[in-house]
C-alpha cells in the first residue's frame, strides 16, 4: 500500500475504487503528473473512471494537504504526492521532466531581513532549471 493511501486512510477518507486508483497512480518518487496524465493512467486501471472524478479527487487531495499542486511553468498544473517532506523542484527546460530535490540549508534564512520588506515570510518555493541528462548536449 502506498504512503499516500496510508495517509488518506489515516484521515478517515472514504476510499472508493475511483479514489484508490487516483492515489495509486500518484504513488512513487518524483511523481508530478498533470490531471490529464492521472486520468489516462487511471483509465488503464479502471476504464469507467471519468475525467471529472479525477479532477474532483485531485482537488480533494490538495484541500486535505495530502497532495501539492505544482506549477513550474505556464503549462498545466501538476500534482505532487510528496506533500509532507519539504522539498524543491529541479525542472528540465527542454522536456519538462521534474525531480524533487532536498538541498541542505534553509532557503528562508537565505533571504536577508532587509529584503523581506516587512513581509512575514512563511514558505519558500525554489525551482532549479536546467537540462536533464537526456536533453543535455553530449560532448
Amino acid at each position: 500500500m502506498s504512503d499516500l493511501l496510508e495517509r488518506l486512510r489515516g484521515r478517515g477518507w472514504r476510499m472508493t475504487a475511483q479514489r484508490r486508483v487516483v492515489a495509486e497512480v500518484l504513488d512513487g518518487d518524483h511523481v508530478h503528473l498533470t490531471a490529464d496524465e492521472v486520468h489516462a493512467r487511471a483509465v488503464s486501471r479502471l476504464p469507467e473512471i471519468s475525467r471529472a472524478t479525477v479532477y474532483n479527487t485531485l482537488g480533494e487531495m490538495v484541500s486535505l494537504g495530502e497532495v501539492l499542486e505544482v506549477s513550474t511553468d505556464r503549462r498545466a498544473k501538476r500534482y505532487d504526492p510528496n506533500a509532507h517532506r519539504p522539498h524543491h523542484h529541479l525542472v528540465c527546460g527542454q522536456c519538462g521532466a521534474i525531480r524533487d530535490v532536498h538541498p541542505a540549508g534553509n532557503p528562508l534564512a537565505d533571504l536577508p531581513v532587509d529584503e523581506r520588506y516587512g513581509f512575514m515570510v512563511s514558505d519558500v518555493e525554489v525551482t532549479y532549471r536546467g537540462l536533464c541528462p537526456n536533453c543535455a548536449p553530449t560532448a
